[in-house]
């Protein structure tokens, strides 16, 4: 596929994306909270569209592949539930935030009016960097992918891609955001699927593919293979930690019509998305067994260019287009709708008129470190792997406080504090492999470097902290009537 034609057919897809995203929004009443939230907007098939389409991300293609490639079936199994296992969380959580909290908006602002000052502070940093880190690593993934497939260069991809999804995310916000995961939704899913049964046709069939890989990688497919068992659960504990502060699902969660959209989104999304890691990861594995050569990380490309006929290339193209902008409205929709949030608790008199347009300019602004960011073609993963370090310390803390009356502003602090400090003991360097410590030799420490030792230290420490800490309190008990009284719509 020339570069011209990959460009002319990336600029159309976001064209038709962008042009569904501002029509449909033009023939809504608008106003701050359709922006922001789209309040009770969604029905369960809506909900589980829009979910769906938001978490499986231009990521699907590029991240399960690549963990494949060396980790083989247990990472991507890690990598599924994963992935899963917060959206299953939300479908039980979410009733009871929105029954504490019915007209909320986003995570720091239950952290402000459920702590305080010092946990708001924690989640403005957690929400915050890891929705611009996501964000930057898809512009980047879908810019390297056309890269690989028709040598596009990476500053138009990201300019085309990120400026349109930017226009239709500032005009409509998160019904424009609604809309167009639905529409993306019906695309991503068969398209996954008639991909996946093109690449195993090619090779030979089911049988083929498994001989390839049993020849040359039998340890690939081995639910023993040692790396990926520990790569595995190392995703399990990051996976699930970075995304309950993923402001898009709690957006969603206001959007759905009544607490069964909200069970049947998230629980119907966490079904969906297991075998789409599946079926898009097994690629990875094959293509180490074909010995394709090139980046691994993006292995799904590779091996589809490799054999792939043309006409699947394009309907590539398509799939990853539609992965990425379902994503990326998200995302910025996300971190717009926390800022923004918190703009109204710091200047209350603002009109939802000025709060509007205080957010659409939000919105475009995001997007253009990311496009500079993305265009650079750098590696973000380690970014990732902080920001999922200071996740897995932050999420028994911050959404203790959804149960327990008597866990504090301090005590959320606190925990979080300690799992974190002694989480980052052992935290490896950016060195290749992500296995080497940053210790000096004098203070050798065992299993410092580990990922997945970071990350459960890090989870674990800060959840009995909060247990220990909590316990000692008897007198300060947080009355939770005052979350639905101090929060209100816009």
């Amino acid at each position: 596929m020339s570069s011209n034609f990959a460009i002319v057919t990336t600029a159309l897809v976001s064209i038709i994306f962008a042009s569904i995203g501002i029509l449909y929004s033009k023939r809504k009443n608008f106003n701050i909270e359709d922006f922001l939230v789209a309040r009770g907007s969604t029905s369960s098939s809506v909900t589980t569209a829009t979910i769906s389409a938001s978490v499986i991300g231009a990521w699907v293609l590029f991240s399960p592949a690549e963990a494949g490639t060396w980790a083989g079936l247990p990472s991507l199994i890690g990598y599924a539930i994963g992935q899963a296992s917060p959206l299953i969380c939300f479908a039980i959580i979410g009733p009871k935030l929105k029954s504490l909290i019915p007209n909320g908006h986003s995570i720091i602002e239950y952290a402000w009016h459920r702590y305080g000052k010092f946990t708001h502070l924690i989640c403005i940093l957690v929400t915050i960097s890891y929705l611009f880190v996501f964000l930057t690593a898809e512009l980047t993934a879908i810019s390297s992918a056309l890269k690989e497939i028709s040598d596009v260069p990476l500053i138009i991809t990201a300019i085309v891609i990120g400026g349109f999804t930017a226009i239709y995310t500032a005009y409509g916000g998160m019904r424009a955001s609604i809309i167009t995961d639905s529409i993306q939704f019906t695309l991503i899913v068969p398209l996954v699927v008639i991909v996946f049964i093109a690449i195993l046709s090619n090779i030979g069939g089911i049988t083929s593919s498994i001989n390839i890989i049993t020849e040359n990688r039998p340890e690939l497919l081995s639910l023993s293979h040692k790396p990926g068992i520990e790569f595995g659960i190392t995703l399990i504990f990051a996976v699930f930690a970075a995304n309950m502060f993923h402001q898009g699902f709690w957006q969603r969660i206001y959007s759905a019509k009544n607490n069964r959209s909200i069970k049947f989104g998230f629980g119907s999304s966490a079904i969906i998305v297991i075998p789409i890691i599946l079926m898009t990861g097994l690629i990875g594995i094959i293509a180490s067994g074909k010995g394709t050569e090139g980046n691994p990380s993006v292995a799904f490309f590779n091996l589809s260019k490799e054999i792939l006929p043309e006409g699947f290339i394009m309907v590539l193209l398509i799939l990853a287009i539609a992965l990425v902008m379902s994503s990326l409205d998200t995302l910025l929709n996300g971190i717009t709708s926390a800022i923004t949030t918190d703009l109204s608790r710091i200047r209350p008199h603002l009109k939802s008129n000025v709060l509007l347009k205080y957010a659409r300019a939000v919105t475009v602004t995001l997007m253009i470190p990311a496009i500079i960011i993305a265009s650079q073609g750098h590696s973000v993963l380690y970014l990732f792997l902080i920001a999922d370090l200071i996740c897995s310390a932050a999420v028994i803390p911050v959404f203790f406080g959804l149960y327990s009356k008597k866990i504090t502003d301090k005590y959320a602090t606190i925990s979080f504090i300690i799992g974190l400090i002694i989480g980052t003991v052992f935290f490896p360097t950016p060195a290749v492999g992500y296995s080497t410590t940053w210790l000096p030799e004098a203070i050798q420490i065992p299993l410092s470097g580990k990922m997945l030792v970071s990350f459960s230290v890090a989870l674990v420490v800060s959840g009995i902290t909060c247990l220990i800490l909590s316990s000692q309190n008897h007198k300060n008990q947080y009355d939770f009537a005052k979350l639905s009284k101090n929060i209100k719509k816009f």
